[in-house]
């Protein structure tokens, strides 16, 4: 065996190498978004959904929300990045959950399960931030079959922007945190008087 020969041979070996740690790696990313507690299908509510694969009791812990951790401004950046592409595709705007006041977790990740967990305004799931990890935990007892859900949290400034398809009979109409509701009835109120005010006027 020669020299060049000698040198293909390290080089190859390196290329088998690094394909190997690139491969354990996405494995263990990919292990880590998963859970025995619940599996992803359709959904009613919005394109895909998590559901629960057996009985699931109250603040059982069911799935690490997971990602990359990213500071404010880049999560900044990164929302209006992804809002603006859901604009156009009709796609799920953001997938960033705040983690602390300095960082954001961005589950923008095919490995990251949890981020098909739709909002509902009667959520059966909540997130808690567990030490740097944010774990999706069950509200009450969740039955198989049921679809998790979880509240979204979003701002009413932007409540015009996520319209909610939830279907529960407590639906406000728009994704929206739940302690901002009153606000949100509010605003509604002003617009359809608007609304009245202008037709009167036509």
């Amino acid at each position: 065996m020669n020299l060049i020969e000698i040198g293909l041979m390290a080089v190859t070996t390196k290329a088998v190498s690094e394909e190997q740690v690139l491969h354990r790696k996405l494995l263990r990313l990919w292990r880590r978004g998963q859970s025995r507690h619940c599996d992803v299908r359709g959904s009613e509510i919005h394109g895909r959904g998590v559901y629960a694969t057996g009985f699931i009791p109250k603040d059982e812990p069911i799935i690490e929300y997971f990602g990359e951790k990213i500071d404010k401004r880049e999560s900044e950046r990164r929302a209006l990045r992804q809002h603006a592409k859901a604009q156009k595709t009709g796609d799920a705007a953001v997938y960033i959950f705040t983690l602390s006041k300095r960082y954001d977790i961005d589950g923008n990740f095919p490995w990251n399960t949890a981020r098909l967990i739709n909002h509902s305004c009667n959520p059966n799931c909540e997130a808690w931030i567990v030490g740097r990890k944010i774990i999706i935990h069950a509200l009450h007892n969740i039955q198989a079959g049921e679809e998790l859900t979880f509240d979204y949290g979003f701002d009413v400034d932007c409540y015009a922007d996520h319209p909610c398809l939830c279907g529960a009979t407590n639906c406000k109409g728009y994704i929206v945190s739940r302690q901002q509701w009153s606000e949100l009835e509010q605003r509604l109120k002003q617009q359809q008087q608007m609304h009245r005010s202008a037709g009167s006027h036509g």
